[in-house]
C-alpha cells in the first residue's frame, strides 16, 4: 500500500436507523472486543484438516489469495486469506496487522477467527463478506442519495470511534478497504473495514510520524510527518464527499498533483453536482476536512450531527 494511487452511488425511501448517542457508543466500546484476542486460535496443523477450501479464488494479489472455505466440523462458511511468506515485504508490519485484527470485535470490522501456519504460507480464517467493495458500488451507481450515504457513514464512524477509543489509528481509510456483508441494498446491509495493513497503535500524547495512506484520502498532516488519529476523520470526510458526488474533493492527473492539492486543503462543492445535497451534509464534510486537526470533529462528536437524520429535537435536515 503506502502512498500509491487509489481507485476513484439510486434514491432510497426508508430512513436509516438512528445513530446511537455517545453514551450508547461508549457502552459498545466498553463491552467490545479488546478481550477478543484471547479467543483467536493460532494453529500449527494443516488448514485442510479443518477446512474444505473452494478451488475457485475470490480474489488474488501479490501477497497471495482469498478463498471461500467451509469448516469441516461446524459447516460454518468463512473466507481464508492465504499469504505467501516469500512475498511478505515487511514481516513486522504483517505481524502488527494481525495483532490489531485480533483486538477488534465490532459489527463494522471484519472478524478474524483463527490462523494457521505452515512452511510456505500463513492462513487467516476470517468472516466472509460476499457483497463486494464499497468502491465498486460507487462505480456502479455514480453516487448515493443522502439517506444511503448517511447509513454508510454511520457505520464507518462507529467503527472508527471504536478503534480510536482503543487507541488504534487506521491510516488508510478508502472505499476499497470496505466490504459489504451481502449483495443486499445498502439499507439492509452491513459495511466492514477489511484492511489493517497500515494501522497502528497510538498514544494520545505522542505524534505519529510514518507517512502512510492513499493520495486521494490522506490528510495533509500525514504528508508533513506529524499527525494523530484525526487523520482518519479527514479520510472519512473525503469518503463522504465521494459518496455524495462520485468523485474526490482533491483531484489531479498524477499522484503528485493530488498530493499538492491535499496539502493546500482547498475544495469546493460544484453547484451542478451538489444542488440536491443539503447544507447540513456539506457542513459536516467541511468540519471533517478542516486543515487544523484540532478543529475537526472527533469520531465521538460525529455521532450527533447529520448522521442522525431521524425526526426529533435537534435533528439535522436530510434530503431524500
Amino acid at each position: 500500500m503506502g502512498l500509491c494511487g487509489g481507485k476513484s452511488a439510486g434514491p432510497a425511501q426508508s430512513p436509516p436507523p438512528k445513530t446511537r448517542d455517545s453514551s450508547a457508543i461508549k457502552k459498545e466500546v466498553k463491552d467490545g472486543g479488546i478481550g477478543y484476542a484471547q479467543f483467536i486460535i493460532e494453529n500449527t496443523g494443516k488448514i485442510t484438516e479443518h477446512y474444505q477450501l473452494d478451488k475457485k479464488k475470490l480474489g488474488e494479489g501479490s501477497y497471495g489469495s482469498v478463498t471461500k472455505a467451509t469448516n469441516i466440523s461446524t459447516k460454518a462458511i468463512r473466507a481464508v486469506k492465504t499469504i505467501s511468506k516469500t512475498q511478505m515485504k515487511n514481516i513486522e508490519r504483517f505481524k502488527q496487522e494481525i495483532a490489531i485484527m485480533k483486538m477488534m470485535d465490532h459489527p463494522n470490522i471484519i472478524k478474524l477467527y483463527e490462523s494457521f501456519e505452515d512452511i510456505r504460507n500463513i492462513y487467516l480464517v476470517m468472516e466472509l463478506c460476499a457483497g463486494g467493495e464499497l468502491f465498486d458500488r460507487i462505480i456502479e451507481s455514480g453516487h448515493f442519495s443522502e439517506v444511503q450515504a448517511a447509513i454508510l457513514m454511520q457505520q464507518i464512524i462507529r467503527a472508527i470511534y471504536y478503534m480510536h477509543e482503543n487507541h488504534i489509528c487506521h491510516r488508510d481509510l478508502k472505499p476499497e478497504n470496505f466490504l459489504f456483508m451481502t449483495k443486499d441494498p445498502i439499507e439492509k446491509n452491513f459495511l466492514k473495514i477489511i484492511d489493517f495493513g497500515l494501522s497502528c497503535k497510538f498514544s494520545p500524547d505522542q505524534a505519529l510520524t510514518t507517512k502512510a495512506g492513499t493520495p486521494y484520502y490522506v490528510a495533509p498532516q500525514v504528508l508533513a510527518g506529524k499527525y494523530d488519529q484525526q487523520c482518519d476523520i479527514w479520510s472519512c470526510g473525503v469518503i463522504m464527499y465521494v459518496l455524495l458526488c462520485g468523485y474526490p474533493p482533491f483531484f489531479g492527473d498524477t499522484d503528485a498533483d493530488v498530493l499538492a492539492k491535499v496539502r493546500l486543503g482547498n475544495f469546493n462543492f460544484n453547484p451542478a453536482d451538489w444542488k440536491n445535497v443539503s447544507d447540513d451534509a456539506k457542513n459536516l464534510i467541511r468540519w471533517m476536512l478542516k486543515m487544523n486537526p484540532r478543529d475537526r470533529y472527533t469520531a465521538e462528536r460525529l455521532g450527533n450531527n447529520w448522521l442522525s437524520p431521524v425526526s426529533g429535537v435537534g435533528a439535522c435536515r436530510i434530503r431524500t
